[in-house]
């Protein structure tokens, strides 16, 4: 379509420019299986994660967040409650385990945007992301498809301390899961992302 816009002599804006650009930058995500049972839980849990990703850099992009014009990298660690309950307490200060971390590199500032960014890590903790998903009466992949989006957004960034935040947010999830084909997470019972 772009060469045919061309073609009868009219120029590509430089919105289309920018999105096309934005669409080529690559993602590398690196998946760090700690607690084998999520493998078991579902055993196309690598995909998922990345797909999941994938749209959570997509929404915020489509939301108006810059980043590197090179390449973005990030870690997702499949992890157990008792290492994320670690984990919680030793940098939040809260000796229990929680469903996602996430650990943003960009906190001290975004580096040159022709460089490689790593965004951070997101850890999750199967105990429990599956009590909550039973809970909820969500499946599992849903439910951790969410809190994977969940947990990039906040190494791009975004957080949910202040309302206007939150919404944002949950509207960013909403959306992402939509998308996936996954309907929002905030109508049934909701999730306390901690």
């Amino acid at each position: 379509m772009k060469g045919d816009a061309r073609r009868a002599g009219r120029s590509v804006s430089a919105a289309q420019k920018r999105k096309t650009a934005s669409r080529a930058v690559a993602l590398r995500i690196a998946v760090v299986i700690e607690e084998d049972d999520w493998q078991a839980d579902l055993p196309a849990v690598s995909g998922l994660l990345r797909k999941a990703a994938r749209r959570a850099m997509a929404q915020a992009r489509q939301d108006g967040w810059q980043g590197s014009r090179k390449a973005h990298e990030l870690c997702i660690v499949l992890s157990d409650d008792r290492h994320v309950r670690q984990l919680n307490r030793d940098y939040r200060g809260k000796d229990k385990p929680t469903n996602v971390l996430s650990f943003a590199a960009l906190d001290a500032g975004k580096p040159d945007s022709g460089m490689l960014w790593h965004l951070g890590d997101v850890i999750l903790a199967l105990g429990v992301v599956r009590k909550e998903a039973a809970k909820q009466r969500k499946a599992l992949g849903d439910h951790l498809t969410h809190l994977v989006i969940h947990g990039v957004l906040h190494l791009l960034g975004y957080d949910h301390e202040e309302d206007a935040e939150a919404e944002r947010m949950e509207a960013l999830e909403i959306a992402a899961l939509k998308r996936l084909g996954i309907g929002n997470p905030y109508l049934a019972a909701p999730v306390r992302m901690t």
